[in-house]
């Protein structure tokens, strides 16, 4: 085990922001869909005493959107079932996130940490509505101590981030929208912490990665991504330079006893095959599920879907049990892992649930993984 990495009993994952919603397909052992939640809750629908069944309230449900949030439950028995509550990236917007937190009930207040997994507003856009949301919850609770929540950044924030299209990448088309500054997201009641080096946080309980390591050929980063640098700070001039790297770029992991590594890689920029990689290469450990985007979409990375489906599925030993695409990955990509990996291929989406249940025997033939 890596020295400040412990392993977790329990792991619960909750998807709250994500481009897509599946709600029929059949799930693996420890996969909820969004309905049945629903029906466990009494505040998201009314029951018909007339047809005996309760009927339900579509205005209430997820709403999905253009990129990436999940909240991350882990707990260790060895602490009395203790629980952290993580949330890894924030989704695009100010609307997406906190509705989805009230649809599923999310207790908000109990969230801590808020990791961003990098610079690109499609993950930290939400992050100033749920700050607000998480406030005025707290100040709700009858009671409630205040306690404010650290934001997990890179240091390195991008003035503005643009898209430059093929088949040049070099004719900026447009700007994203800014990420929130280091000063507004302490006005709103994050307590900023810059990382740009591994980390563990959530009582040593989720790793998050520094600076990926580039060390495949066919994982370029993005041929079209670019960043506004500031020529002069007085006059607000500058230029746009090439930024395809995208080297804030984090990961996080879990280690769940008996199974291996849960990887989240909100958007995997550094190519996801240098993620698995980079995990493996610390902690020696298996992996047993890669989830989020693999950013496989579209004729500029099409050609790196069969080199990232092969070492997923054949060349890393053992293989992962489950994948999650999610977000950036694209149709031909997940139909490409869903043809190699069969029923572990998931098609997550907003609203899912997955509970990992660790196991103490299984952990004792748990070996080092090659790839």
């Amino acid at each position: 085990m890596h020295p400040v990495l412990k392993y977790v009993d329990k792991l619960t994952i909750t998807f709250l922001v994500d481009n897509c919603i599946e709600w029929m397909t059949k799930l693996p052992p420890g996969f909820t869909h969004e309905l049945p939640q629903h029906l466990q809750q009494d505040n998201h629908g009314t029951f018909d005493e007339r047809k005996g069944v309760p009927v339900l309230d579509f205005d209430r449900f997820c709403c999905g959107a253009h990129g990436f949030a999940a909240l991350i439950e882990t707990s260790l028995d060895s602490e009395g079932g203790k629980s952290h509550l993580t949330l890894f990236d924030t989704g695009p917007d100010s609307l997406s996130l906190v509705r989805n937190i009230d649809a599923l009930a999310v207790p908000i207040e109990k969230i801590h940490r808020v990791i961003t997994s990098h610079w690109h507003s499609d993950h930290t856009g939400g992050l100033l509505s749920f700050l607000r949301l998480r406030r005025s919850k707290m100040e709700d609770i009858s009671g409630a101590s205040r306690v404010d929540c650290v934001v997990d950044v890179h240091p390195n924030r991008p003035i503005a981030r643009g898209i430059a299209p093929g088949p040049s990448y070099d004719n900026v088309l447009c700007a994203l929208p800014p990420d929130p500054t280091f000063e507004v997201i302490q006005q709103e009641g994050g307590v900023v912490e810059k990382y740009s080096e591994g980390h563990a946080v959530a009582g040593n309980t989720v790793w998050v990665s520094g600076e990926i390591p580039r060390v495949t050929e066919y994982e370029v980063g993005i041929l079209g991504g670019m960043r506004w640098v500031q020529d002069e700070e007085a006059t607000g001039t500058g230029k746009w330079v090439k930024d395809g790297l995208i080297i804030d770029e984090r990961y996080a992991a879990i280690d769940v006893k008996g199974k291996g590594l849960v990887i989240f890689s909100a958007c995997s920029h550094a190519g996801n095959v240098n993620v698995v990689k980079d995990a493996i290469e610390i902690f020696k450990r298996p992996i047993y599920m890669v989830i989020g985007g693999l950013h496989l979409a579209g004729p500029e990375f099409g050609p790196r879907i069969p080199m990232t489906v092969d070492f997923l599925a054949h060349k890393l030993r053992p293989s992962p049990t489950y994948v999650l695409p999610m977000h950036c990955t694209g149709f031909q990509a997940k139909v490409a892992l869903e043809t190699a990996f069969g029923d572990g291929c998931v098609p997550a989406g907003v609203g899912l649930k997955v509970d990992i249940t660790g196991d103490e025997e299984s952990e004792r033939m748990i070996f080092a993984p090659t790839c």
